[in-house]
């Protein structure tokens, strides 16, 4: 399907939540099978072994060709670590290798918070340090990002909840590719081609170059800028799935890595399938809206590199999964859905109705082929659930207006 300008400008912060929320899905998981060691480990080896990739893409598409801060802090705005709103960053820039950021609420935060502070030292300290390194040397390798202060909170509502600061130094030594993002660099998510962006940019700008803008409103962007925007932060989604992957192969079996991989896909498959069905369709719940769910879900997208297609048939819906298509050969998500392992495309269609049930798929050396069809109601899965743990299962974006430049700040 084909969305409208206005429908793509709200997909690509929901997208970026979702991509956010892929930890939610997966991490409770991870602590019931390695413990709370083994999940802050596995969260710095998904991320640092994929956003330097996708970093770098995102630059290429959108013409932040710079190596500043500015071009390191327009990169955040467009990162699944980073969901407009939910993340709320505060930039500032000092000069071109000098600024800083504050949060001014973390939902993150917020959702680790009740779990003790054990677990907030692991996600702000243990993993914020060399993930925020991964992804500033896609812009420099010669950036540091620093805190000023960071959680446990002291005292406990202390607002904003961190401040870090970000500096280049010409002659500081260069941080190298981490060994984890090496594997990645070959696999086809690393270089999958997808929507060219027309640099006319009749409807809004198609490209981020020029100032930074604080609240990057996406409906100033152009469809085309749009449609390629969405697409790479589904893309993301998929890069951190992989990183995910790997890193937890290094610590179990096959079987089980496969097990924990598809409780993640199941999460987050459910949560973002809900949101974008009330947030794109009017909470619609025919077979056409879910075929269109399914369309634009970004853990089943890009279809350039996924394949992934569904279609509405009468009154049922029909998903075709190539068998051979670059997301299969990669190894995560795609993969599991060909093997049949079909419980993301359950927990997706529940969310959009409860009545709509997983049923018949027909198998060839091509693809598999999945009928969706009306059935007797289905229980929301306990993968789901978990995930609703996080307050962005919920989380309502406000509109901030017009984006606004940021002007230098002396400190």
């Amino acid at each position: 399907m084909s969305l409208s300008h206005d429908q793509l400008a709200t997909l690509v912060p929901e997208s970026l939540l979702s991509g956010q929320l892929i930890d939610r899905s997966g991490m409770a998981h991870l602590i019931a099978e390695f413990g709370r060691e083994g999940m802050t480990q596995v969260a710095i080896e998904e991320w640092m072994a994929a956003s330097p990739v996708y970093t770098g893409r995102m630059r290429e598409a959108l013409g932040i060709d710079g190596d500043g801060v500015e071009d390191m802090f327009k990169c955040l705005q467009l990162d699944i670590g980073a969901p407009p709103q939910f993340m709320d960053f505060r930039y500032r820039i000092v000069d071109k290798y000098h600024g800083s950021f504050v949060l001014d609420s973390c939902g993150a935060l917020l959702d680790v918070e009740p779990m003790g502070d054990e677990y907030v030292t692991a996600m702000c300290h243990d993993i914020e340090d060399p993930t925020f390194d991964a992804t500033a040397i896609a812009t420099n390798r010669r950036a540091r990002i620093r805190p000023v202060h960071r959680p446990p909170r002291m005292p406990a509502d202390r607002t904003p909840h961190c401040e870090w600061t970000v500096t280049i130094e010409p002659d500081r030594e260069e941080l190298p590719l981490p060994k984890v993002t090496e594997p990645m660099l070959e696999l086809q998510a690393a270089t999958i081609a997808l929507s060219p962006i027309d640099p006319a940019g009749v409807d809004g700008r198609s490209d981020y170059r020029g100032p930074l803008v604080e609240d990057l409103a996406f409906g100033e962007f152009s469809t085309s800028a749009l449609v390629r925007i969405a697409e790479e932060t589904a893309l993301q989604h998929q890069l951190l799935a992989l990183g995910f992957l790997a890193s937890v192969c290094r610590r179990t079996d096959p079987e089980t890595a496969d097990n924990i991989l598809d409780k993640q896909f199941i999460g987050i498959a459910g949560i973002t399938a809900e949101r974008l069905k009330a947030s794109l369709f009017d909470g619609r719940a025919d077979a056409e809206t879910l075929a269109n769910v399914l369309n634009v879900h970004p853990v089943f997208g890009p279809t350039q590199y996924t394949g992934v297609v569904a279609e509405a048939v009468g009154g049922e819906v029909r998903v075709r999964i190539p068998r051979g298509s670059a997301a299969v050969d990669d190894g995560a998500w795609m993969r599991l859905l060909v093997e049949g392992r079909l419980g993301a495309l359950q927990a997706a269609a529940r969310a959009v109705d409860e009545t709509w049930v997983v049923g018949a798929s027909e198998s060839d050396d091509d693809a598999v082929v999945v009928t969706i069809a009306r059935g007797e109601a289905q229980r929301e899965s306990g993968e789901v659930a978990i995930v609703r743990f996080s307050a962005g299962s919920s989380f309502t974006f406000d509109d901030r207006g017009p984006s606004k430049a940021l002007p230098l700040t002396v400190l």
